[in-house]
């Protein structure tokens, strides 16, 4: 079975053999971003070439880029840890063309790679091109669905077409945009699962997409050409190991199991022999502890506000779920020389950084596991009064006061209510959180928005239609 590091290099070293330069993972803290509170693409760090305001010396690229994702209204963070395939930190594997090679040899590269070097059955894949959109006035993606018919071998029956939604990416609300191609792989049991392309599905998912950067979106909404092509792709590296190492979840791939194997070890409790409640605490921490250790080093910090906030609370969510495994002491720390093992060799900078990081994540610990235990005296204290009334909804003053005295992020409190049925009267939470701001602004004081830095979310890979993490 070929290790993820040995996956990772033949995708490195197959995209040099076809004249790409290798161009490292940019910081998961972008420095010279301001509209971005994490890297949550490949494409990131060479934003300003596609919009022509900056030049590389090469035509060709390829890496494997540090990902984290979190932003957008809707909390998904209750679901890491829960299922199979979300991550607040993931890698993204990508090949660039700037102005240089289009749709044929994007195309056929990622068949080779896919089928030849990598052995997946060609009946397994689907390929995904658009189809078209009135509005725009743009035609299907002819060209795309021919050129998969004719310089690969896949079943012209898995050829298929999905409108703008699925199959058009554009960069913002202006700006280069254009036409992609999915690559899906039928992972069901007799091969049967062509109708749940862009289903939703965990039995066929999505492992790369082709993007062909071709238009601008012009400020009047109008697409007009681009002076060069451009080709951006993305495959998430923990879903591609998962198909390759042949396991059911990510949680059972290489990435994963020595971290799994390490919390096991702090804790006392092997994972196998974990009930299932702890398997999910065990798989949260071993999600969280990645992407805490690369936003560290890479130069966040845990505070009350922006992307150290963000960290903050998954730190503390870490933690409370460290509670479910009678770990009442700092312990998440200790897991970062197993991060250093698996990913020093791939990204170095790890490696030097590890001290700073575990005394950071334990010195949070302390601070944190101070007022847990009593919050949780306090919640549940909460939530018998609650019951002794016959109501499930934990009113936003009470959320307000766990917040505000304990350090617990509604978020939080929203996960330990849902676990016993209950749920929390956030907008109550948001009315009190807007009444500290005006107390804070008539004393001349600075407070944390929570209902601002709060909604983020760590987005859903089964859902992106733009790249898979």
């Amino acid at each position: 079975m070929k290790t993820s590091n040995q996956i990772r290099q033949e995708f490195i070293d197959f995209f040099k053999s076809k004249d790409h330069t290798f161009v490292p993972s940019a910081p998961v803290v972008p420095h010279d971003d301001p509209t971005l509170l994490f890297t949550n693409a490949g494409m990131n760090q060479f934003k300003d070439v596609f919009l022509e305001t900056g030049k590389r010396s090469y035509q060709r690229a390829a890496n494997s880029q540090k990902c984290i994702r979190v932003s957008g209204k809707h909390n998904d963070l209750e679901e890491v840890g829960q299922d199979n395939y979300h991550h607040t930190y993931f890698e993204m594997l990508g090949n660039w063309s700037f102005g240089d090679y289009f749709k044929e040899d994007a195309i056929r590269w990622a068949w080779e790679l896919l089928t030849e070097v990598w052995g997946i059955p060609g009946e397994r894949l689907y390929a995904t091109v658009f189809g078209g959109d009135e509005e725009d006035g743009l035609p299907a993606d002819e060209e795309a669905e021919r050129l998969w018919k004719e310089v690969t071998g896949i079943n012209p029956a898995h050829v298929l077409r999905f409108g703008k939604k699925d199959n058009f990416w554009e960069m913002g609300e202006t700006g280069p945009c254009g036409p992609c191609s999915e690559i899906h792989i039928d992972l069901t049991p007799d091969g049967s699962g062509g109708k749940l392309v862009n289903a939703g599905s965990p039995e066929v998912i999505e492992i790369w997409n082709l993007v062909f950067i071709q238009f601008n979106r012009q400020n009047n909404g109008k697409l007009s050409l681009l002076p060069a092509k451009h080709v951006d792709t993305g495959m998430g590296f923990e879903r591609l190991v998962r198909v390759l190492q042949k396991v059911d979840s990510n949680y059972e791939t290489d990435i994963f199991k020595p971290i799994l194997e390490r919390i096991g070890e702090v804790v006392g409790v092997p994972f196998r022999s974990a009930n299932a409640e702890q398997q999910v605490a065990f798989q949260v921490i071993a999600d969280h502890i990645r992407m805490l250790t690369f936003s560290i080093s890479d130069g966040a910090l845990p505070s009350n506000e922006g992307r150290g906030y963000v960290l903050r609370r998954i730190l503390r969510r870490a933690a409370r779920f460290g509670r479910k495994l009678e770990m009442h002491e700092p312990f998440i720390f200790k897991l970062v020389p197993t991060l250093v093992e698996l990913y020093g060799g791939a990204f170095p900078e790890i490696v030097e950084k590890a001290p700073y990081v575990m005394d950071v994540i334990r010195s949070e610990e302390e601070s944190f596991n101070k007022t847990l235990d009593r919050g949780i005296e306090i919640f549940n204290d909460i939530i018998s009064e609650l019951k002794a009334k016959k109501q499930s909804v934990i009113p936003g003053g009470e959320a307000f006061k766990l917040y505000d005295t304990f350090g617990f992020p509604v978020d939080l409190t929203r996960v330990m209510a849902e676990e016993i049925g209950f749920s929390v009267d956030e907008d109550g939470f948001t009315v009190e959180m807007e009444k500290q701001r005006e107390r804070a602004r008539k004393a001349g004081k600075f407070t944390l928005q929570e209902s601002e830095a709060g909604d983020w979310q760590v987005l859903n890979p089964a859902e992106e239609t733009t790249f898979v993490g």
